[in-house]
């Protein structure tokens, strides 16, 4: 939603009379209540770095500075690497008029080889809890042939405002580096996290807290143990490994075994792929699935079972309960 000149607009993307993907706008009487069921094309895809895989202008995200009014957008097609973020301006002042609009010839904000960053896009914007500070927050790949695939992660880092008063959203930070929080903030990032199972609301526990090598790893009533209690690491390539508090030692696949039933066990950290983990939202937004780097399988409890000791195992990805975690913070 847009708000201009005290009137409000709702701004998306679409297809209006045989366009390409293009940027739209149509008044509103209210914050849910379009005015008008006329859409106007204020931005088509009409540069060539708007056009790498597919033309595409979608995303559109408001941003206000010293009374200018600035649209970014994505620009692309998201199963390439050059997905990137583009910038129009509002110069006139009708923002239902394309004329009134201004875009800027070059990318504002795009991938990063060095970094490894790419199709960055579909971003929004926060300011810091003590007003100071200005961030962007976006999606990305840590591979050139990600695509439009949920192995995509949200970032966010500061950005700045250039000497005529535009933004400057710099380069995408590499993944994994470590960054101040935004200032004023005061709420606690959680250390540590309970796995609870979707299915049987029980926690990914190490068995009796066994400090071993090869101890298993099965679904307990959750009661606040450190057993019970994972770190989530982050390595930097998309990837995390868990580390029990109990223990220190992490999640590990048997032997690196890419066969459904294959154990789940705890071991000393090896750094190889049979221990790393990514942690993928499933559709509904509150659970993950937790898929094995080396295998491609994901965390199971054996059989779909609800009762305490039911071995954690890996298996294909089915979709069911069985299979999915939520992460609950802990002290």
């Amino acid at each position: 939603m847009l708000q201009t000149g005290g009137k409000l607009y709702l701004v998306g993307s679409g297809f209006v009379n045989g366009s390409a993907q293009s940027l739209v706008i149509a008044p509103m009487s209210n914050p849910y209540t379009l005015a008008s069921s006329t859409f106007t094309v204020i931005s088509s895809p009409t540069l060539d770095w708007e056009k790498s895989g597919v033309p595409v202008n979608e995303g559109p995200e408001p941003l206000y500075h010293n009374g200018r009014t600035f649209l970014t957008y994505s620009a692309g097609y998201c199963q390439t690497a050059d997905y990137k973020l583009g910038r129009l301006e509002l110069t006139g002042s009708d923002p239902l008029s394309p004329a009134s609009w201004t875009k800027k010839s070059t990318p504002v904000f795009q991938r990063s080889d060095t970094g490894g960053v790419y199709g960055p896009g579909h971003n929004g914007f926060f300011t810091s809890p003590d007003g100071t500070e200005n961030w962007i927050v976006y999606h990305a790949n840590s591979s050139s042939s990600g695509g439009c695939g949920n192995g995509r992660t949200t970032r966010a880092q500061k950005f700045t405002w250039n000497a005529d008063g535009t933004p400057n959203f710099g380069t995408p930070v590499v993944l994994g580096t470590s960054l101040p929080g935004p200032s004023g903030e005061t709420a606690a990032t959680p250390t540590s996290y309970a796995l609870v199972n979707r299915n049987s609301g029980k926690c990914l526990d190490v068995d009796g807290g066994n400090t071993a090598d090869g101890a298993n790893v099965l679904q307990w009533t959750c009661n606040g143990g450190t057993n019970q209690k994972w770190k989530v690491e982050d390595l930097g390539d998309d990837t995390s490994r868990l580390v029990n508090v109990a223990t220190g030692k992490v999640l590990d696949t048997a032997d690196c075994s890419a066969a459904d039933g294959a154990d789940l066990r705890q071991w000393s950290w090896l750094n190889n792929k049979c221990q790393r983990s990514r942690l993928v939202f499933t559709a509904t937004g509150d659970y993950v699935r937790i898929v094995n780097e080396s295998s491609g399988k994901v965390a199971d409890v054996a059989d779909c079972s609800t009762a305490n000791g039911t071995d954690v195992r890996q298996w294909t990805w089915l979709n069911n309960a069985c299979q999915q975690w939520r992460l609950v913070p802990t002290t």
